[in-house]
């Protein structure tokens, strides 16, 4: 009898549920793959976390290795962001190895930046100068990659103008979602709104790693993810447009009429429409190369920014 759990003690997760997915659960949508996958990864993660604490690592030292993983993956970039891998070759162009050791280096890098909170978490080592330590060397992780697609495009035998640009804009789109989440909380309760938090970034440039199809991933941050920080904008607008004047507030996530029931990216994390978005966005990844090679950085149409300069 005295071992038999309660009722309550049924309700507690064994691994703490993310605030993405108690939003799922407040909303009520279904539960898709991704709820599954990051509930077993979460669990993995605080195993794997536990052992390090025995071993007596700290957040801060987790984080700040993460973080020279990060830079090791931008050199490599830096050396190869172009390069396809050998195992999927899509169109004319050169093939190498220095994709496949970014996505070495960055899954690394992922791993530190997932148990550093873990860590914190249960270790009970959280701290105000962690978090804000996490907070920067998060955003020198996005200038790390970015910056080194960068000059590879700018090193080249023939410089891309275009993924110059793409690299400078992906990144400003990294700042600027943070920016303006952390900017707008200031005001307004919460401004976690948009697709494209940082996790789907990093995925994104693992997914885009993994097949050698970097440029389309470049192209994708840098149009896609405009999306996001204009979302962020908007709300954090009419959110205080509302409250100041008494009127509803805006909706967090999909509007409740038939438009919203297309809006499948503004579903939280976890849920179906999430899942179907993300399919999306893989995809692109993937196999938008294959039918347009401009955006693989290859053919007459790689690099308009040129022609249009007149180079």
């Amino acid at each position: 009898m005295g071992n038999d759990p309660t009722q309550a003690d049924k309700d507690v997760p064994a691994v703490p549920e993310s605030k993405d997915f108690r939003a799922l659960r407040a909303t009520g949508d279904k539960a898709g793959a991704s709820k599954t996958i990051g509930s077993s990864i979460a669990a993995a993660r605080d195993v794997v976390a536990r052992a390090l604490l025995a071993c007596g690592a700290t957040p801060n030292r987790i984080t700040l290795t993460g973080f020279v993983f990060t830079c090791g993956a931008g050199y490599c970039l830096a050396r190869g962001a172009s390069q396809q891998v050998s195992y999927f070759v899509t169109s004319e162009g050169p093939v190498g190895v220095w994709p496949l050791w970014a996505l070495f280096l960055l899954l690394l890098a992922g791993a530190c930046d997932m148990l550093d909170g873990a860590v914190a978490r249960i270790g009970k080592l959280g701290s105000e100068a962690g978090a804000v330590l996490d907070s920067v060397v998060d955003r020198l992780s996005d200038g790390a990659i970015y910056l080194g697609c960068f000059i590879h495009y700018a090193t080249l035998a023939e410089p891309s103008v275009t993924y110059q640009l793409l690299a400078f804009v992906a990144f400003g789109n990294a700042v600027m979602i943070s920016y303006v989440k952390a900017r707008a909380e200031n005001v307004i309760e919460g401004c976690t709104v948009g697709y494209w938090y940082r996790g789907e970034r990093f995925a994104a440039v693992l997914i885009g790693c993994a097949c050698g199809h970097m440029p389309a991933v470049l192209w994708q941050m840098a149009v896609s993810c405009g999306f996001t920080v204009w979302r962020r904008v908007t709300y954090a607008f009419a959110y205080t447009r509302a409250t100041e004047r008494g009127h509803p507030l805006p909706p967090h996530g999909p509007r409740s009429d038939w438009i919203g029931r297309l809006q499948l990216w503004r579903h939280p994390r976890g849920s179906i429409g999430y899942d179907l978005t993300t399919g999306f966005h893989i995809a692109f990844i993937i196999f938008a190369p294959l039918i347009w090679p401009a955006l693989h950085g290859q053919g007459p149409y790689a690099d308009p920014l040129r022609s249009w300069l007149g180079g």
